[in-house]
């Protein structure tokens, strides 16, 4: 037995209760357009037509990564907390903003929150400031200069000479960005690869603090 259309939706013109292709066509036509005005009751502009619909292909993929996404995110907060920790005992880093850490003030607060980890993305301080952050954004091999965050891969970004580029330090200041902050999203690359890019990173800044202690101050030049 075939299911008859809902009364509602034969009265209301979407669909006829013998449908030719005559009559869906002009059904097609004489669908309600959305209201404009923008003082309507929100569930009422929520229940009219929009026509959003997801790809079938975006949505295969979406839930076969779904499938894997509990054993990825043990590996990204693994390497997180490797990294993490490789970083806060390092001399050129000032600080280390990962809840996974005992020495973060929200440390307690994550143990009950988030008991299987802390996630991915987080930053940390370079002492040496807005240079020796781009110095060392351009050292990186294996960790990419983007601003994206949850990749398999590694991503990094130095806002202050990047998405931040024309801000000054004042500024950045401000919403607690810092001239050397540097902000990590890792992947699932292996730890110690990750470990070693950061290390050529930082030894770049070393080097780079050494040039520029070596060179001469530039006397001032005179005011006429």
């Amino acid at each position: 037995n075939k299911a008859k259309p809902s009364q509602h939706w034969v009265t209301s013109g979407w669909i006829s209760s013998s449908p030719s292709a005559t009559t869906r066509k002009t059904a097609a036509r004489s669908l309600p357009t959305a209201p404009t005005n923008s003082t309507a009751p929100l569930t009422t502009r929520q229940n009219w037509p929009h026509g959003a619909c997801m790809a079938p292909m975006t949505a295969f993929q979406i839930l076969q990564g779904l499938e894997t996404l509990p054993l990825r995110m043990q590996k990204h907060v693994a390497n997180a907390m490797e990294v993490a920790k490789y970083l806060e005992q390092q001399e050129l880093v000032a600080s280390v903003s990962y809840p996974g850490l005992p020495s973060h003030p929200d440390y307690e607060l994550a143990q009950t929150m988030l008991p299987k980890g802390c996630g991915a993305v987080f930053s940390f301080e370079l002492k040496d400031g807005r240079e020796a952050g781009r110095v060392f954004i351009e050292s990186l091999n294996v960790f990419s200069h983007l601003a994206n965050v949850g990749d398999a891969k590694s991503f990094v970004i130095h806002p202050a000479s990047t998405t931040h580029h024309r801000v000054d330090e004042a500024s950045l200041k401000a919403p607690g960005i810092g001239p050397g902050l540097v902000r990590l999203s890792v992947g699932l690359e292996d730890a110690k690869d990750l470990i070693n890019d950061l290390k050529g990173g930082l030894r770049a800044v070393e080097k780079f603090n050494k040039q520029r202690a070596s060179q001469p101050a530039k006397p001032l030049e005179a005011v006429s």
